[in-house]
């Protein structure tokens, strides 16, 4: 079965697996509790929050790329207190599921504002396909309109 792939195409199929694993678990409870945050709460600085949590996907991948490394090098200002205690970060697979968990991490911000409006639907008195539904028939709108128009009533009163 595995004469299709090489010995060194399994084992960047296996890296590229743990370096999503490992992204999608960092980033996965962030993305979740600012989403949630975002879609329900109103409070100063909600925009500015906003901006920010989408920059990744505003910036070119290349400045993105470039931050981080910058951040998380071993010169950098994040990078060398980890070096100091053993982890290096950059130029590995925990450099690249961190990428791609900062590169995830708008989408899935963006996700959980979509799930907001099911909150709201719960609190309808009425049923939501009930909301929309008018007192008057298509068809006998005309008619209702002509006795509104003599009557000054409004229809099914």
């Amino acid at each position: 079965m595995t004469d299709w792939l090489s010995p060194s195409e399994i084992e960047a199929v296996l890296l590229s697996l743990k370096v999503a694993f490992w992204a999608t678990i960092l980033s996965l409870p962030f993305g979740i509790g600012v989403g949630f945050v975002l879609a329900r709460f109103e409070f100063p600085g909600k925009q500015v929050l906003n901006g920010l949590v989408h920059l990744p996907l505003i910036l070119p991948p290349v400045v993105t790329g470039f931050i981080l490394l910058k951040l998380f090098g071993t010169q950098g200002p994040i990078g060398s207190v980890l070096k100091d205690l053993g982890i290096v970060i950059a130029f590995s697979w925990t450099g690249a599921a961190l990428a791609a968990a900062i590169m995830a991490f708008p989408l899935m911000v963006r996700a959980m504002p979509l799930h907001a409006p099911l909150h709201a639907v719960t609190h309808v008195k009425r049923p939501p396909d009930r909301a929309t539904r008018t007192r008057c028939s298509l068809a006998s709108l005309g008619r209702e309109w002509r006795k509104r128009r003599r009557r000054r009533r409004s229809c099914g009163s």
